[in-house]
């Protein structure tokens, strides 16, 4: 059964179409004129759903977050694109020759970390901006006034003194949670980014390797070569999928 035929069977499209046919009658439609009134909203109701559950999502596929200009996730992520290019220059070359062609089948997994990298690098940026919008010194210089006003202030006021420190200290501790999960998005984003640069040079090494006839040396530093690339693919989603649970898509 087509999406579009289940669609059709939907209750809510078909009281949608009624509906539209009693409000048709309503305001004075002629009677033949209803029930294509009823049919019309049915069936583009139907449309519409099917629409949405097939070509309509997957054309809108979740994008990164925009990186801020001149920040240091921006830095990181340039070099990691830069050593991805570089590596598509080098394999390009090494199509046709049975072991060097292992490394271009490695390109996939070079655009998957750099995707990975390209997300990560707005989530440092999304916290970025949410860290601009805290004083730390102002909440610190703000609490530590409160705390004292705190020791010599009445029973009636003691009360309000105190709520307005505890929410002091919630604003310390999301900026906190949010210093914390910048921090280490940006060391994951330098060591994947020196991962992929060192990715390029070996590469280039196992080229030498194979040009002077060590097959055995080749394929051994090679299959070293396709885990690390593996293991720093596979860590990088890891990570990103716990800054995805700290500051949301």
């Amino acid at each position: 059964m087509s999406r579009f035929t289940e669609e059709l069977r939907d209750p809510w499209a078909l009281l949608l179409g009624a509906t539209a046919a009693g409000a048709a009658w309503a305001v004075g439609v002629p009677l033949v004129g209803v029930p294509a009134a009823g049919v019309a909203v049915w069936l583009i109701k139907a449309f519409a759903s099917a629409w949405q559950s097939t070509g309509g999502e997957t054309r809108t596929e979740p994008q990164a977050p925009p990186v801020t200009k001149g920040s240091a996730e921006e830095a990181w992520l340039r070099r990691a694109e830069r050593a991805a290019a570089s590596f598509a220059d080098l394999t390009a070359s090494m199509r046709g020759q049975l072991l060097l062609d292992r490394i271009a089948a490695m390109r996939p997994q070079v655009d998957d970390t750099v995707g990975t990298l390209r997300r990560l690098a707005g989530h440092a940026s999304v916290t970025g901006s949410a860290l601009a919008r805290f004083d730390p010194r102002f909440l610190e210089q703000e609490r530590v006034r409160l705390a004292q006003a705190r020791q010599t202030a009445r029973q009636e006021v003691a009360g309000e003194l105190d709520r307005s420190i505890a929410a002091l200290d919630a604003q310390r501790e999301v900026y906190d949670r949010l210093m914390g999960t910048r921090e280490r998005v940006l060391a994951r984003l330098q060591s994947g980014a020196i991962s992929l640069e060192g990715l390029v040079a070996r590469a280039v090494e196992i080229s030498a390797m194979t040009a002077a006839s060590d097959d055995a040396g080749g394929a051994r530093a090679l299959d070293e070569l396709t885990s690390e690339l593996e293991l720093t693919r596979q860590s990088l989603h890891e990570i990103e999928e716990a800054t995805r649970n700290d500051v949301g898509p």
